[in-house]
């Protein structure tokens, strides 16, 4: 029956019922029973609409590609929910997240000729701080290094679209482990919709600036750390903004007075007994309240900026009096990713601010006496200028050049000691080819050089050789 006889027949019975008992029934009984009529069919229009709006709905998402549930069906096309049966979930319940892991890294040998030396626990990248200021520090000049320590491996995926999750870990050993090839955690991150908990990038840094080296400690005066956190992002279409807490971790010196005895210090007991025990042994950080950080991200066609600003509270205590006290340390960090023609990239940043050492790449220092005098010693923030400057260019699909420059200097204090570190530079260039998919060889020209406080230099220059084979299994695990 056509669309239009099917909506004219319930007024057509409507009528005709009406006509026939006009004359039999009193007015009051008709217009109760119209009444009634009315309001059955009034309620009958009222579920149409109701269907044409959830139909209109449906059509909606299957052309943005979205299935619909099946009780949803059910209900746009009319048909009845089947009855609930004891003990079986309903299909919400049941549905899963489509759910994925990706398994990813490389193998990268590095092959490094340093014509001078540098500390043996830092020989396989150029790390200014290891660079010596005295001649021979240790031994002749001239080292040669293989080494597969920048080899990573990692796996992350995604339940859903609201569930994100990233570990990732390499061979290169810091710390307690610093020259040895043993596998540390890089990112243990996970973020369920805008908020995220774990350790990545800090939200203080930019590591989209970072350039297309080989030399594993990259840039001394770029911001760059891998911080535990807790961090909310705020989407703003293409850019972001983004807010954390992140841990704290005073790096602190007690300069000249390195080997006083504890006993000698202005802040020691009355009752202080003479021991072996010295600045170095008695003073340590004390950390009570997180760094906050803030960072804004405009990202286009031209390539992206970034303003970050951190406030620290550092604090320093001392273990054998259990007295304590803190500076605060602020800095501000800008960034740009520019692009030029082509695929290239001019990266660029420059970051100051006080206390804010161990944020940097290389040389950091938070805290550090303020006098040379013993007795009227305290402690002050060391100011931190940070530049880095690097372009990425790619003469073709197979071949790359980055070179550049990075420098950061400390604003010293008068209480450190003179071998401390003051300033650092490092400027490379390499020559870079991809001769298939995952595989890239390349060749590199390193030179650093690290300045004293007592203004003594010491430079190094090297030649590193990589070959680097990455690999991504795609998606291993996938669940609809």
């Amino acid at each position: 029956m056509p669309k239009a006889r099917k909506a004219v027949l319930p007024l057509a019975v409507l009528c005709a019922s009406y006509m026939a008992g006009a004359n039999a029934a009193t007015d009051a009984e008709r217009i109760a029973a119209l009444e009634a009529q009315l309001n059955q069919q009034r309620a009958a229009m009222e579920q149409q609409q109701r269907m044409m709006e959830a139909m209109n709905a449906e059509l909606q998402r299957l052309k943005a590609g979205e299935a619909a549930p099946a009780a949803r069906d059910q209900e746009v096309f009319g048909a009845p929910p089947a009855p609930a049966v004891a003990g079986t979930p309903s299909p919400a319940a049941t549905t899963t997240p489509k759910a994925s892991a990706n398994v990813y890294g490389f193998v990268m040998t590095d092959a490094i000729y340093d014509f001078k030396r540098v500390d043996p626990d830092w020989q396989d990248t150029l790390r200014v701080t290891t660079i010596p200021t005295e001649s021979g520090a240790y031994g002749n000049d001239g080292d040669f290094v293989f080494s597969v320590r920048q080899s990573r491996l990692g796996v992350q995926g995604n339940y859903g679209e609201d569930i994100t999750y990233k570990l990732e870990g390499e061979l290169f050993g810091v710390g307690s482990d610093q020259g040895q090839t043993t596998l540390r955690v890089r990112h243990a991150w996970a973020t369920y919709k805008n908020f995220g908990m774990g350790q990545t990038w800090s939200n203080f840094m930019d590591i989209d600036i970072f350039p297309n080296t080989i030399d594993y400690w990259g840039p001394t005066g770029m911001v760059f750390y891998r911080n535990k956190q807790a961090r909310y992002t705020f989407p703003m279409g293409e850019d972001e903004f983004s807010v954390t807490l992140e841990d704290p971790s005073t790096a602190l010196s007690v300069g000249r007075f390195r080997d006083t005895d504890n006993c000698d210090l202005p802040t020691a007991p009355p009752d202080c007994e003479s021991t072996d025990s010295t600045a170095a042994d008695v003073f340590q950080s004390y950390n009570d309240l997180p760094d906050l950080a803030a960072r804004y991200r405009n990202n286009g066609d031209f390539g992206h900026y970034q303003v970050a600003g951190i406030v620290r509270k550092l604090g320093y205590e001392r273990l054998d009096t259990g007295s304590k006290d803190y500076e605060v340390g602020w800095g501000v960090n800008t960034s740009a990713g520019l692009r030029t023609w082509g695929s290239d990239v001019l990266k660029v940043q420059l970051v100051y601010g006080e206390g804010i050492g161990n944020y940097m790449n290389d040389g950091g220092l938070d805290i550090a006496p303020d006098s040379a005098d013993i007795l009227r010693a305290g402690a002050e923030t060391v100011p931190i200028l940070g530049i880095s400057t690097y372009y990425d260019h790619y003469w073709n699909d197979q071949w790359s050049t980055s070179f550049g420059w990075s420098l950061i200097d400390l604003d010293t204090t008068d209480g450190q000691e003179q071998t401390e570190f003051k300033r650092g530079q490092i400027a490379q260039i390499n020559l870079l080819h991809y001769p298939m998919d995952h595989v890239m060889l390349g060749t590199e020209f390193i030179w650093g050089e690290r300045e004293d406080i007592s203004g003594n230099i010491g430079s190094d220059y090297r030649i590193q050789f990589s070959l680097k084979v990455d690999f991504d299994t795609g998606n291993l695990l996938r669940m609809n």
